[in-house]
């Protein structure tokens, strides 16, 4: 029988509105109907594919309809497949999240990424490499668990005083002289926030499934570490001291002096060390412990040192402050109830592709140590500070100048 092309047309796109089982028993009664039951003749007038012709004229003989599992078709989630997976990741993210602060919807925020979280089922839960799906993949089951990401953004007043542009124009000229001089090395040092020991919630971003379960206040914890970090601005390579009493200059010089000793012998060709920094309480060019502590740094190594510091209310401009916020989003979707938790947990996160060096200094510093004008003048001939910004630009020389 000829069939018209208007009338094929018709059958077609009624054919392609249907679905399922009376898609089938369309194209089988047309089947009967037109090409005298043949699915090749179906198929080769009207392209409908002949095992799915074959399929609906079965249906229509025995009246016994077919049920479609279009569910298994195609590649299954790899958390169907490893029911385990699933587990683990829900073990780990669950404690460490909270609801949206507000109660606006049912999300569930976190800060911990998909980096993170493989991280975390490797150093935790054991997974090797191979076992584990990709950073992408790891984000698309996130989202399908219910663990979705929301960033909490902070407003920064901005202050200034007098000499703020005057300061940048000198950090920026020294920098720049620094950089272009092979026998000087620029470093970027500064401490981050008390990082306090135990099941605290960090905050931020979180994926949550159920209610978090860490402690709402930070008081009185058995434990805290105070972050001290010193990168080599240049090389990209970072170094995070972690110490367990107070944040001093002793702490710091302390630091300076152990970081110097193991990298030295990568460094045999500086003559001088320029240290950006921040003008804290603990480094700052008048506080007299420390100055006095550099000064010993500077006669023991033979380094001359340039302490170029950053105006008050922008030390987010020194550039060690960059890899805190890298360390901060890396870990704080963990709760940090050890010690040795938290320094495996830096030593994970990465700076410029490049993991830390990360130690733990278990020294305790004793707090509110000052010089006498009288004792500190065996250190000013070391000292040469700027003219016109002498508290934000000095030179220590080894020897008296």
């Amino acid at each position: 029988m000829k069939i018209v092309d208007s009338i094929k047309k018709v059958l077609k796109e009624a054919a392609r509105v249907l679905t399922g089982a009376k898609r089938r028993e369309f194209i089988a009664k047309q089947t009967q109907e037109l090409f005298e039951g043949s699915a090749r003749k179906a198929e080769s007038e009207m392209g409908w594919g002949r095992e799915t012709v074959n399929k609906g004229l079965h249906e229509l003989e025995t009246g016994i309809q077919c049920v479609d599992n279009y569910g298994a078709r195609g590649r299954k989630r790899i958390e169907e497949t490893d029911p385990q997976l699933e587990k683990d990741i829900r073990e780990l993210l669950d404690p460490l999240s909270q609801a949206d602060p507000k109660m606006k919807n049912a999300l569930a925020y976190t800060r911990i990424t998909a980096k993170s979280v493989l991280t975390s089922l490797r150093l935790e839960k054991g997974y090797t490499e191979e076992e584990l799906p990709e950073e992408r993949t790891m984000n698309r089951i996130l989202n399908r668990l219910g663990y979705n990401r929301k960033r909490v953004q902070k407003t920064k007043p901005i202050k200034q005083i007098p000499e703020t542009d005057a300061i940048f124009g000198n950090v920026r000229k020294i920098n720049e002289e620094a950089d272009a001089d092979p026998h000087t090395l620029r470093i970027s040092i500064d401490t981050k926030a008390k990082v306090n020991i135990g099941e605290y919630c960090r905050g931020g971003l979180s994926r949550l499934y159920e209610v978090i379960k860490a402690w709402d206040h930070d008081l009185h914890p058995e434990k805290s570490l105070v972050p001290f970090g010193i990168l080599d601005v240049q090389n990209g390579l970072l170094n995070i001291i972690f110490g367990v009493s107070k944040e001093t200059s002793d702490f710091l010089v302390d630091g300076l002096e152990l970081w110097w000793r193991q990298n030295r012998i990568y460094y045999s060709h500086i003559t001088k060390l320029l240290i950006n920094l921040d003008n804290g309480p603990c480094c700052a060019s008048g506080r007299t412990q420390f100055i006095k502590r550099i000064v010993e740094f500077s006669q023991q190594t033979g380094l001359e040192i340039h302490l170029v510091y950053y105006p008050p209310y922008h030390s987010k401009y020194n550039p060690m402050e960059r890899p805190w916020g890298v360390l901060e989003e890396h870990w704080n979707g963990t709760l940090l109830d050890s010690v040795e938790k938290a320094l495996q947990w830096a030593k994970t996160m990465t700076w410029r592709g490049v993991s830390p060096v990360v130690q733990l200094l278990d020294k305790i510093y004793q707090t509110g140590i000052r010089l006498t004008k009288k004792e500190m003048e065996q250190y000013q001939p070391y000292l040469t500070r700027s003219e016109t910004l002498p508290k934000w630009d000095v030179l220590i020389a080894p020897e008296p100048v």
